[in-house]
C-alpha cells in the first residue's frame, strides 16, 4: 500500500476501509435519486441505474488513483434536475442533445482544468456570486421536489397553490421529509438513504407500491443510453450558455466541496496540497466527459466524502474503497424499481434546504451583490432554468455597479456573463 503513502497520512488500511464504508453509505442514495430524476426525462430507468452506478465506480476509483485523496466522486445533484426538468422538459431540448452539451462541458472542463483559464474563473467570478448560485439550485431542485410530490401545485390563477395534504401520497411526501430532516439534523450517517428505505417500506406496507418478489437480478444494460448522445445539435450558438452552466456550475460545486471537505481534514495544506487539489479537479473534469457518454449528468466531488474524513480517511485508498462498494448495488434493480417516487423526492427538498443556506455567507451590505443574489436565487425556481437565474443576476450585478460609478471594479467573467445575458435575453 506504498502506492498511497498510508504511514506518511498517518492512516491504516483498516481506518481508509471503514473511512471508505462510511462514505459509501452517505453516498448511496444517489443511485436511486439520480435515476429517478434523469428517468423524468424520458430516459431508461434500469439502465440509468447501472450507468450511475458504474460512474460512480469510474470517478471514485480514478481519483483515487490518480489524485489520493479520500474524495468520492458520483453524478452531481443540482444539474441532472436542470438536465430534466429544465432542459429536457422544460426547453424540449431531447435528452440526448442534452447529453451531448454534458460531454462537451466535460471537454471543456478538463482542458481548463489544465490551463491557467481554471484560476482565472475561480478568481474572477466573485466568491458571493458562486454562493448565490449554490443557493439558487437548491432553490430550484427543491420547487421541484415540492411539484413532483404535489405539495405544490398549479393554479390558473395564482400560478402556484398549496397542493391537497389530505392525499395520501402527498402525505407520504411529508412523512418521507419529516423522516430525512430528522436523520439528518441528528447527524445520522447514510441519513438519506435510511430515510428512503423507512419511507419505501412504510409506503409497502400500506399497499401504497408493490413490494417485489424478489430483491437481486442480473445487472441491466448500460446500452440504451450509453453513448447516445447527440453532438450535432449540442453544436448551436443556443446550446453555448447552457454548456457554460454545466461547466461552471461543476467546476464551482467541486471547489467547494473539496475546500470544505479539505479543510477539515487538512488534505490540501500539505507541501504537495495545491498538487492534489490540482489532480483531484482533474479526475473530477476526466470523470465528466465520460459521463455524457456513459448517459448521464456531469459527475463531482460528493460533500458526503467529509462523513470518511470523520472516521480518519486520508488518502485515495478510501475513495478507491467507496468505488469498490459501488458495485454491490448492481444486482439490486428489483428493489431501486420498487421505491416509490414520493420516497425519493422528499430527499431533494432536504438538499436544496442545505445548498439555500449558503446566503448566509454572503454580504448584503455590497448592492451590487444583494440585487444579483435575488434574480439569481428567485430567478432560477421562477423561470425554471439555472441558465436563466444565473445570467439575470450577472446582467443586474453589473447594471447596479455602472449605476454606482463603479464600472472599472466589474471582473471580465461577470460582464461577460452579463453579455451573454443580454444577447440570449434579446436577441436569440
Amino acid at each position: 500500500m506504498d502506492y498511497f503513502k498510508l504511514s506518511q497520512n498517518g492512516t491504516d488500511v483498516k481506518t481508509e476501509v471503514i473511512a471508505g464504508a462510511t462514505t459509501f453509505m452517505a453516498m448511496l442514495y444517489i443511485v436511486p435519486v439520480n435515476a429517478f430524476i434523469l428517468s423524468s426525462a424520458g430516459m431508461p430507468y434500469d439502465a440509468l441505474i447501472t450507468a450511475t452506478i458504474a460512474m460512480s465506480f469510474f470517478a471514485s476509483v480514478l481519483n483515487g488513483l490518480w489524485a489520493n485523496t479520500p474524495i468520492a466522486m458520483s453524478v452531481g445533484m443540482g444539474l441532472n434536475a436542470y438536465f430534466s426538468f429544465g432542459l429536457v422538459k422544460g426547453m424540449g431540448i431531447p435528452w440526448q442533445s442534452a447529453l451531448g452539451v454534458v460531454f462537451l462541458s466535460g471537454i471543456l472542463y478538463v482542458l481548463i482544468s489544465v490551463t491557467p483559464v481554471r484560476k482565472w474563473l475561480v478568481e474572477t467570478i466573485p466568491l458571493d456570486i458562486k454562493r448565490a448560485v449554490s443557493a439558487g439550485i437548491g432553490a430550484f431542485i427543491a420547487f421541484i421536489a415540492l411539484e413532483q410530490t404535489k405539495i405544490v401545485i398549479a393554479d390558473p390563477s395564482t400560478y402556484v397553490h398549496i397542493g391537497h395534504l389530505q392525499d395520501s401520497d402527498v402525505q407520504l411526501a411529508l412523512f418521507g421529509f419529516i423522516v430525512a430532516l430528522f436523520f439528518t439534523l441528528k447527524k445520522v450517517k447514510g441519513a438519506f438513504i435510511i430515510s428512503i428505505f423507512i419511507t419505501t417500506v412504510i409506503a409497502w406496507f400500506l399497499g401504497m407500491a408493490e413490494m417485489p418478489e424478489s430483491f437481486f437480478s442480473t445487472p441491466a444494460s448500460m446500452s440504451p443510453v450509453m453513448f447516445k448522445l447527440d453532438l450535432s445539435s449540442a453544436f448551436s450558438l443556443s446550446m453555448i450558455p447552457i454548456i457554460l452552466i454545466f461547466l461552471l456550475t461543476d467546476l464551482f460545486d467541486t471547489l467547494g466541496t473539496l475546500a470544505g471537505v479539505g479543510m477539515r481534514a487538512k488534505l490540501f495544506e500539505k507541501e504537495d496540497g495545491s498538487k492534489a487539489l490540482q489532480k483531484t479537479i482533474e479526475a473530477d473534469a476526466v470523470a465528466t466527459m465520460f459521463s455524457g457518454l456513459a448517459g448521464v449528468t456531469s459527475t463531482t466531488s460528493f460533500l458526503e466524502s467529509a462523513a470518511g474524513v470523520e472516521e480518519g480517511g486520508r488518502t485515495g485508498l478510501s475513495a478507491v474503497v467507496v468505488g469498490v462498494l459501488f458495485l454491490l448495488p448492481l444486482f439490486l434493480l428489483p428493489l431501486f424499481k420498487a421505491i416509490p417516487p414520493n420516497a425519493i423526492y422528499p430527499i431533494l427538498i432536504v438538499i436544496g434546504i442545505m445548498m439555500f443556506s449558503e446566503l448566509q455567507h454572503i454580504n448584503y451590505k455590497d448592492d451590487a451583490t444583494k440585487y444579483a443574489t435575488f434574480f439569481i436565487v428567485l430567478g432560477m425556481p421562477m423561470t425554471y432554468s439555472i441558465t436563466n437565474g444565473l445570467l439575470l443576476g450577472a446582467l443586474v450585478y453589473v447594471i447596479v455597479e455602472i449605476i454606482q460609478n463603479k464600472a472599472k471594479e466589474i471582473s471580465p467573467s461577470m460582464i461577460l456573463l452579463s453579455l451573454a445575458g443580454i444577447i440570449i435575453f434579446f436577441f436569440l
